[in-house]
Order: structure tokens, then sequence, then C-alpha cells
């Protein structure tokens, strides 16, 4: 990794550190249910600004991938709250970065194959079908196949 990469993504990421780390959750969840317990709450709107710091995605790419208009993003900026739809979106795209990076072993890897096409996804990219639960579900579903050695 370059070494400016190496000084803002850890060697491992997970969700909590994508998200904004502690500015973001006093308190890591270390459940599926204490998760739910902060999308219902809604997350910070911090947590925007640091996924796409992380990814270096643009807004518009992250309004793109998340399935949220980038006027409603900027608005929730501005609030500084999301809701509990708009955070969901938000920890179901840290989830896939996260099992992407796992399944790569590298964070510029994992990156690099979320925004391109992928025969498996009919020529999509990865990042563009995680808008829908069942576009995500696909993306694990070939991150896993990957693992295993099967074609992907």
């Amino acid at each position: 990794m370059a070494s400016a990469t190496a000084q803002s993504v850890p060697s491992y990421v997970s969700v909590d550190n994508l998200l904004g780390g502690k500015r973001v959750l006093p308190v890591t969840p270390l459940s599926p249910i204490d998760w739910v317990a902060v999308i219902r709450r809604g997350l910070p709107a911090f947590a925007i600004d640091s996924l796409t710091r992380f990814t270096r995605m643009t807004q518009a790419e992250l309004s793109l991938a998340l399935g949220i208009p980038e006027r409603t993003l900027a608005r929730r900026k501005r609030e500084g709250k999301l809701n509990s739809e708009e955070s969901s979106k938000l920890v179901r795209l840290a989830r896939v970065i996260e099992r992407a990076e796992e399944v790569f072993e590298n964070f510029d890897l994992a990156i690099d194959w979320l925004k391109s096409g992928n025969t498996a996804m009919a020529g999509f990219t990865p990042m563009s079908l995680l808008d829908t639960d069942i576009g995500a579900e696909s993306v694990m579903d070939t991150l896993g196949r990957i693992e295993h050695g099967v074609f992907a």
C-alpha cells in the first residue's frame, strides 16, 4: 500500500472505523443487535464524510451507491444526523467494504473490485448494486465465491 493510504486506512477496516470510529460511535457495536439500535437511532452525519474519505469516493458516487439523492445527503450533513433508513444503507455499504477487504486482504484491491465491472454480475460494478438489499446480497455471495475459489 502507498504510504499516504497506509496512514488513512488501517490494515484491517471495520464497519465502525469506516463510519468514523469513536467520533461517530462512542461505544463500538459488538453484535448485530447492537447495530440495530445504532441504526434505529440514526448515525451522525459525519459518517458520510468518513466513508467518502476512506473510499476516496465523491459524494455523488456515494449517493449512487446508497440510492440516496445527493441533495438529501447534503441536507443531512447540515442537520447533523441520518434517519434510520439512510443509516441502514450506510452501514450496509460499510459491511460490504469490510467483507471485500477481508476477501482481498487489501483495502485498495477491495475498493478497485467494488468499482469495476464484474462478469458474474452481468457486467455491473458491485458498487452499483448496493442500493438494494438483493444487490448487496449478490455482491456478498460473489465475495464468498471468490474467497472459496469458485469462479466469480
